[in-house]
């Protein structure tokens, strides 16, 4: 069965919105083998409607030159959305998932390949953590309060407990935590 990762990056205070504000000053090579090693593990992109929106609007125009924009634009993408049509998704291989979400997910994970990557699309995570369809939490927490802006998790979300896997420090201060789902025993 495919796992179906999230990646974020955070601030210190749990902004994940706009991290093209804050988050290239704490980039480096060590953040970059990381994300690429979950790049590595991964044959499809899921995305929910506004970060699909954002990214088309990008990606698409940019060079193919280096890895993670080859792999961005050549990779499957699962578009999870009820407001757009098939017709709307004009980046290649881009795929609506509408409709019983949790179902076409759920036969999603149980098709053959490597995990199933997501990378930003916040109210996505937390409606598939919530729907007990997310495998593995991955978060990049910059040290920076961001002030204002989206919080991952939304004020009254259900508590869901995590196990910890896997951390790792970046000398820009960065920590990458890695997390597991575990069922909700509250």
């Amino acid at each position: 069965m495919r796992k179906l990762t999230a990646a974020l990056f955070m601030s210190l205070d749990g902004v994940v919105e706009s991290p093209d504000k804050w988050h290239f000053p704490y980039f480096n090579d060590e953040m970059g083998a990381a994300i690429g090693a979950a790049m590595t593990e991964s044959d499809a992109l899921m995305m929910g409607r506004v970060n699909y929106q954002d990214w088309s609007a990008y990606w698409p125009a940019q060079s193919n030159d280096d890895e993670f924009t080859n792999f961005i634009n050549n990779t499957p993408k699962f578009i999870v959305s009820t407001t757009l049509n098939q017709d709307e998704l004009t980046w290649n291989n881009s795929t609506l998932i509408n409709g019983d979400i949790v179902a076409e997910i759920t036969k999603l994970k149980q098709q053959p390949g490597k995990h199933i990557a997501i990378s930003g699309s916040g109210t996505l995570i937390e409606s598939l953590l919530h729907n007990g369809l997310l495998d593995e939490l991955h978060l990049m927490i910059h040290p920076i309060v961001v002030g204002r802006g989206k919080r991952l998790f939304t004020d009254g979300v259900d508590q869901q407990p995590l196990k910890l896997v896997n951390s790792q420090i970046f000398s820009t201060g960065v920590v990458y935590l890695i997390y597991q789902t575990t069922p909700n025993e509250a």
